[in-house]
């Protein structure tokens, strides 16, 4: 397996942008088996109505770094990696600046993964905790 996965995910700037990773401002700042790190910005995309991060914003943020922690330890000729189900508890509001999602696995199997994922500010304060497990699904005709 490969260190440097930043490649997976934006290698192709047009297909980032196209994408609600490039559409929220994702980036992938560490993936390994047993931690994958991503930041997005709280701002005009991932406000909501009331000038706060939105928790969509977030669980997209937490399903995203789960989704890629699973598909990097898959087999990616044969299966692809999907969200099964996903909760989030919203525990401070963010006006603006960068969050953190760290992801760490409860759970590496054939079938699911299931993920810990806690989104923290710039000082480190909690503002989301969400568990994610991933299915993993035989990939069809090519796709």
């Amino acid at each position: 397996m490969e260190h440097n996965h930043e490649r997976f995910l934006l290698q192709d700037e047009e297909h980032y942008q196209n994408t609600m990773f490039g559409a929220l401002g994702m980036r992938m700042i560490e993936v390994t088996p047993d931690c994958v790190v991503a930041t997005m910005p709280v701002n005009a995309a991932t406000r909501q109505y009331f000038g706060v991060l939105h928790g969509g914003a977030s669980v997209a943020l937490a399903e995203t770094v789960a989704s890629v922690g699973t598909y990097h330890q898959i087999d990616k000729e044969t299966q692809v990696a999907v969200g099964m189900e996903i909760n989030a508890n919203h525990l401070r509001s963010k006006k603006d600046g960068i969050v953190t999602a760290t992801a760490t696995p409860f759970h590496k199997g054939r079938t699911t993964m299931v993920w810990d994922i806690r989104i923290t500010d710039e000082d480190n304060r909690l503002i989301c905790i969400s568990r994610c497990t991933v299915a993993i699904v035989p990939r069809q005709n090519g796709k």
